[in-house]
């Protein structure tokens, strides 16, 4: 009987073992008999059909991968007495010897050889390495192929969980075959397919969903109701219009005058531009589009319908004669009397009719106003005051606009990638130079990002300004898994059948792209079930796009590889294709050709193995001893307990919620509106409407001393100003007391409303009165010192909190609460997806890393990532927002694919001590994990340029999610396991190894 080795882990200095052959326990004591190559079903286009049948399992959702830590198959190369390979005559395994004893003259055991340098990219340990023969010794058991059943101690249990990888092996050997057999339809179908869902792309315009309020607020958020319900109760007019009685922000111009340092917008010279600044607009056609009040058309501040300047004097800080001047002025400066000062700005809003048609006529108007206010503001040659603007389109139409900033930038990218890929894949030999290799990695990730847009654009999915982050993303992660088919391909250059070859290429390093693939979608699917729009849309988009990317890597790629190793064989030139002639004289012909002044061919020998590469031994030489010493050790615990204590602190320093002024370019005219606005106007917040929604009778005096209990609870909340609070009820009541009319009679109080509303016409709009009875009222109270996302999240949760307490049905309402949302479920979604899918990557782990310890450990980076991504953000001015919560969630996907790999080649390790067995994983994966790190990063690098929030936060997280996961995985674990991970060899394991008396 003969075996091959077949390895469980490839590490270095590992004892050998052996596993029976498919051959031997198939076909003993039969004769030896040769079967046409027609006949088997295991090249061109027969290949396919496994793949074609396992395509929507394996490609669409991969619910089932049977990914395994193994690194080698059983090719088909055997030894000698043993049978050969199955490429040219296709001859059967001799049946000589019964089953179970080694066939007469063989030898012990046939052990495979592993070799070349370490994976590129660190994406999986079993990628790639580098290690001794291994065998297992005979009669031990068998882990054959097809067919073959293997013992007890083999089967899927707690202990040996590796039961899946057998369907994916098959699978994936069977389609590296079939590519290697015929490349051209795997090169040409991806071309076709992107280009007819590329066709998808019409629709882009179409499905442009940028509203801001729609993508970034909860879908379901309280607010949103509650708008709803004053609409329906508080219907507005535009004819008797007022502010604060508005159900949204309205359709509105806004100007901030702001007077040097030390002067003031009160003084004459100001004043006077002031008012030359406010005749400018109003000539500018506004008048026919402005809201009116009293028959004319509503001022743009209570201040400018003073007839002089003598009036400016006597003006009392915050109320004026009746008249709230808190969001007027700002910067005041009042004397001991309460009366002002000085004032450093003032804020005109010039308001614009919404009724019916005129809706679109004013937003007309606002962006002539935009385009034009700049040449009109530098016509009037103002001295003594700074004007900022803004409209109520300007966050929306500067939100839209983000997107052409960041298109230069995918250029760069591009550039980059291409540049560092080829560096990487450069060869001296102008033969074996692997440039097109690269390119071609390169154009199969952008082929994925137009295959996915595309279909999801078809699917009528929303398209996003944070979707645009997504390319930048596939493009460092689809070089990262094209390194890894080289590296397995280039390993496995000892072979000389190109389509064995492949198969090993396939069976190690799609196992490998499997698993990372899996743990991203996986973590990217997830993401969708949130409150948010924005982030569903950006996870369905990214997550499509890792399928297409793992489909055309395994397809696409894998033919490239083909066809570049059939130029190679034919002695072709890397740039031209035209044979390179040997033989040649001429120094400078071979230098250009060849790639040395010598003669000699260049031809790729496949005898021939390349050396290890110098990053490999650096690790192995000298950064891996470097950890192993007890000084680096106590360092490396002090540097993770400083790591950990400041991430713990930072996320006890998280700011919630997203900040608006951040959905706009750094060099947008907002930005200083947004400035001048905090800086003067952010003492008084904002006029909260409190709504008693359900029908109650006003009319007795125990409603009436609730309703009144209700409005003090409120009040004495910190952020509310009981001196500024505006109740119709308490307004009729006096007015009742004053000319003693008993309002306890519900006719009597319904009789003499129309008595309030001639002395307070804005009452009017306050009370919804039908079939006589009042179904619905409201009041308004003033909130004082909201100046932070902390104190806006304070004062929804305490409003909302003392309106439930509340013996009557009370809703409170601003239209900012519609933003103010977002502070209830941005920590709660957050946590959700982060458990969630952290959960879901410990079960895949289970599955697919056939050993507990590992998935232990997996864990443990997963959550010390996450933790200090979160904490450490919030040193960088990063907000918890939406934005900020999708990179959160990437952070999972990444930090599985970090530490699964260093630990995994640790806790698999024969060797004697800790110590050992780490520097023996940092040489196979130390150098593959930092190229890994640098691609990625070289992915998203870019936009640490833009001018956005949005792309510069994509860019901060991801920088800080690859900085802390090669930490993990080349710093951290590895001393780490050296303290706690010498248990992860069974006995068992350890008695099979120690009783093997067959392997060296």
């Amino acid at each position: 009987m003969q075996c091959t080795g077949s390895l469980r882990h490839k590490v270095p200095n590992t004892n050998p073992t052996m596993t029976c052959s498919l051959s031997s326990a198939l076909h003993a004591n039969f004769p030896e008999t040769t079967v046409p190559a027609q006949q088997l079903p295991v090249a061109g286009w027969h290949g396919l059909a496994p793949f074609f049948l396992t395509l929507p399992l394996v490609h669409a959702t991969l619910l089932y991968p049977s990914v395994s830590l193994h690194s080698s198959l059983n090719t088909g190369e055997e030894g000698p007495g043993g049978a050969q390979p199955l490429a040219e005559g296709h001859t059967r395994p001799p049946r000589s010897a019964p089953h179970g004893q080694r066939p007469a003259g063989g030898p012990a055991c046939w052990p495979e050889e592993g070799g070349g340098r370490p994976g590129k990219v660190g994406r999986a340990p079993w990628a790639g390495s580098r290690s001794k023969p291994r065998c297992r010794r005979r009669g031990a058991g068998c882990r054959g192929g097809m067919g073959q059943r293997r013992p007890h101690e083999e089967r899927c249990s707690c202990s040996n969980t590796d039961c899946l990888e057998r369907p994916l092996k098959r699978l994936f050997e069977g389609l590296g075959r079939a590519v290697a057999a015929c490349p051209w339809p795997f090169v040409l179908l991806p071309l076709l397919v992107s280009g007819g869902l590329g066709a998808g792309f019409i629709f882009l315009t179409s499905l442009e969903e940028n509203d801001i309020e729609e993508q970034f607020t909860p879908t379901s958020g309280p607010a949103k109701a509650e708008r709803d319900l004053v609409r329906l109760h508080f219907p507005t007019n535009d004819s008797h219009f007022f502010a604060e009685r508005l159900a949204t922000e309205g359709s509105y111009a806004a100007l901030i005058a702001v007077a040097p340092e030390g002067g003031s917008v009160l003084s004459p010279e100001a004043w006077q531009e002031v008012r030359k600044l406010d005749e400018a607009v109003r000539n500018s056609s506004y008048r026919q589009h402005c809201v009116s009040i009293f028959g004319i058309c509503l001022p743009a501040n209570p201040l400018v319908l003073l007839p002089d300047l003598s009036g400016l004097h006597q003006l009392r800080y915050p109320v004026s004669n009746g008249v709230f001047l808190g969001t007027a002025l700002g910067g005041v400066r009042t004397n001991g009397s309460g009366y002002v000062e000085s004032a450093r700005a003032i804020k005109l809003l010039y308001y614009l009719r919404e009724d019916g048609d005129e809706a679109e006529n004013s937003r007309v108007w606002l962006e002539d106003f935009v385009r034009e206010f700049p040449r009109t503001l530098a016509d009037l040659k103002l001295t003594a005051v700074q004007v900022t603007y803004f409209t109520s389109l300007s966050r929306q139409q500067e939100f839209e606009g983000i997107t052409e900033s960041v298109i230069p930038l995918f250029s760069v990218t591009y550039f980059l990638t291409i540049t560092f890929s080829i560096v990487s894949c450069l060869r001296l030999s102008c033969i074996r130079n692997n440039v097109w290799l690269a390119c071609c990695g390169v154009v199969s990730s952008g082929l994925a990002v137009v295959s996915s847009f595309g279909l999801l654009m078809y699917c009528g999915v929303p398209f996003v300004v944070t979707v645009t982050n997504a390319p930048f993303l596939i493009l460092g992660v689809g070089v990262d898994d094209m390194f890894i088919m080289i590296a397995s391909w280039e390993q496995n250059a000892r072979k000389t059948d190109i389509k064995s070859r492949l198969a090993d290429t396939y069976s190690e390093a799609a196992l490998s792209v499997t698993v990372t693939t899996l743990t991203d979608v996986l973590a990217f699917f997830i993401g969708t079930w949130t409150a948010f729009p924005s982030v569903k849309s950006f996870c369905l988009y990214t997550g499509t796009a890792f399928i297409f990317c793992y489909i055309y890597t395994m397809t696409f790629f894998g033919a490239i590889i083909v066809l570049n190793d059939k130029r190679e064989q034919g002695n072709r030139h890397w740039l031209t294709c035209m044979p390179v002639e040997q033989g040649k004289t001429s120094c400078l012909y071979n230098a250009c050709c060849i790639g040395s002044c010598s003669s000699e061919s260049s031809q790729l020998k496949t005898n021939e193995t390349e050396s290890e590469h110098p990053m490999s031994l650096f690790f192995k030489n000298y950064y891996g001893p470097f950890l192993t010493d007890k000084w680096t050790k106590l360092l490396v615990v002090l540097l993770y307990g400083a790591y950990l204590g400041g991430s713990i602190y930072g996320c006890t320093q998280i700011r919630e919620g997203i900040d608006l002024r951040n959905l706009a370019s750094d060099d947008s005219y907002v930005i200083p509106y947004y400035d001048d606005d905090d800086k003067y106007f952010s003492e008084y917040g904002p006029r909260v409407m409190v709504i008693i929604n359900e029908t109650v009778s006003y009319w007795e005096e125990h409603v009436r001393e609730d309703i009144e209990t209700c409005i003090e609870d409120i009040e004495n909340i910190s952020y509310v100003d009981k001196n500024l609070t505006e109740s119709w009820l308490r307004v009729y009541i006096l007015l009742a007391k004053i000319a003693s009319v008993n309002i306890s009679n519900k006719d009597v109080f319904m009789n003499n409303l129309s008595q309030l509303f001639q002395y307070y016409p804005g009452f009017e709009w306050d009370i919804n009165k039908t079939h006589n009875e009042i179904t619905a009222s409201r009041f308004f109270i003033q909130t004082v010192n909201v100046t932070s996302a902390i104190d806006e999240k304070n004062l929804l949760n305490q409003l909302r909190d003392k309106a439930e307490q509340c013996n009557i049905s009370l809703k409170v309402y601003h239209p900012a609460f519609i933003y103010y949302d977002q502070y209830l479920v941005i920590v709660q979604n957050t946590i959700q997806n982060v458990v969630v899918a952290a959960g879901a990557m410990l079960v895949v782990a289970l599955f697919l890393i056939p050993n507990p310890l590992c998935c232990l450990w997996v864990t443990f980076a997963i959550a010390s990532v996450i933790v200090g991504v979160a904490g450490f953000m919030t040193f960088w001015d990063v907000n918890l927002d939406s934005i900020s919560m999708i990179n959160l969630v990437i952070c999972i996907g990444f930090s599985v694919d970090f530490s699964a790999h260093i630990s995994y080649a640790f806790v698999t390790s024969k060797e004697s001590s800790a110590n050992k067995k780490m520097i023996g994983a940092l040489h196979q994966l130390g150098y593959p994990v930092l190229q890994g790190a640098i691609s990625t990063i070289l992915g998203v690098v870019v936009l640490a340029a833009a001018k956005t929030y949005i792309f510069r936060t994509f860019f901060k997280i991801m920088f800080l999610v690859i900085l802390f996961g090669a930490a993990h995985g080349l710093v951290f674990i590895p001393v780490f396991l050296t303290f706690f991970g010498h248990f992860g060899r069974s006995k068992d394991q350890e008695i099979r190894y120690r009783n093997n008396k067959d392997c060296p």
